[in-house]
């Protein structure tokens, strides 16, 4: 071999080195298959990335986020979980009950991470809290269970409403639960209850004009993932009838409503990143104990409470984690 054909092809060699030592030490994408029953904002869908982020995994640089939402159309969900999958996608994070469940009864080797209000052992998504078992674990918030303190956070602020509307979806499997909760608490407080059923867009307005007709003073919005798809519609239902409502997450006193009281949505949505996160990482879904998000929130909406002629109480303000003026 003559020595400027050795030395051209010894350069070439050279040359290539680095970009076989890039190509050893960049690290596989990771695929995230994200399904909610809604649009997702910004603030919440940083919530995900910073849990992601928090184990190591950034977005665009060793994992990819292929995002689904019903837009508020729930009955999507299981085709839509379906499509993730097939895909396949390294692991599923699930934002509604029926995305959880879906994704469950169609894949048992996928890890799944969760990140919703009801119970997930009574949802059947797992064996037990602390030893989930087989491809699922994540975060619950118990919104459903708080009703009976947001019946009364709403009667401190308007004590002369006698009657109260209770607002809930008849295809939510924790609506039961949800009702014996806040009889409880209406009881004792001497409210009388009148329940309203509303599972879609229409209903929700059939609802708010019967609660009127019997005569409701303030509306108790039950926990649902659909409800929160149809925040604005609620929350202008509540200020077109001069009603003051109570509701589950913060997301609805930002839009408007008086008072929220519930657990932090976007602190759920970041334990649920970091899950997935420790997931991709190598960790067993079924292993990981279900976490219980512990940071609730109180808002209350000056704006609205001064629309409706309410004076809230300085007791109850100095309850609020956020006052909205």
């Amino acid at each position: 071999m003559r020595r400027r054909e050795f030395i051209s092809i010894l350069g070439g060699v050279a040359a290539s080195w680095p970009l076989a030592a890039r190509a050893q030490q960049q690290a596989p994408v990771a695929l995230v298959g994200l399904l909610s029953g809604f649009q997702l904002d910004d603030r919440l869908l940083g919530a995900i990335r910073q849990g992601l982020k928090e184990t190591g995994y950034i977005e665009g640089r060793n994992v990819a986020i292929k995002y689904r939402s019903a837009d508020g159309r729930f009955d999507r969900l299981p085709a839509m979980a379906a499509e993730l999958v097939a895909d396949p996608v390294t692991v599923i994070i699930a934002l509604a009950p029926l995305a959880a469940t879906a994704a469950k009864s169609l894949t048992r080797t996928i890890p799944i991470v969760f990140a919703l209000g009801p119970d997930p052992i009574e949802l059947g998504l797992v064996s037990s809290l602390n030893h989930p078992g087989g491809n699922v674990t994540g975060v619950t918030f118990f919104i459903n269970s708080l009703g009976a303190k947001r019946l009364e956070l709403l009667h401190q602020a308007n004590p002369s409403a006698a009657v109260m509307g209770f607002l809930s979806n008849p295809r939510n499997p924790t609506t039961a639960s949800q009702i014996k909760d806040i009889e409880v608490a209406a009881r004792a407080l001497g409210v009388k209850l009148l329940f309203l059923d509303a599972g879609n867009e229409t209903d929700i307005g059939t609802a708010f004009a019967n609660g009127v007709q019997q005569h409701a003073n303030a509306m108790i919005i039950g926990a649902d993932s659909f409800y929160l798809s149809r925040r604005d519609q609620l929350v202008g239902l509540a200020a077109r009838h001069s009603l003051p409502a109570v509701y589950y997450l913060r997301e609805f006193a930002t839009a408007g409503g008086l008072i929220s009281y519930g657990a932090s949505i976007t602190d759920a949505y970041r334990l649920a990143g970091s899950y997935a996160g420790r997931v991709l990482k190598g960790d067993v879904p079924g292993e990981l104990p279900v976490q219980q998000t512990v940071k609730f929130e109180l808002v209350i909406n000056l704006k609205t409470a001064k629309t409706l002629g309410l004076a809230i109480p300085p007791t109850l303000l100095a309850q609020a984690d956020e006052v909205i003026e």
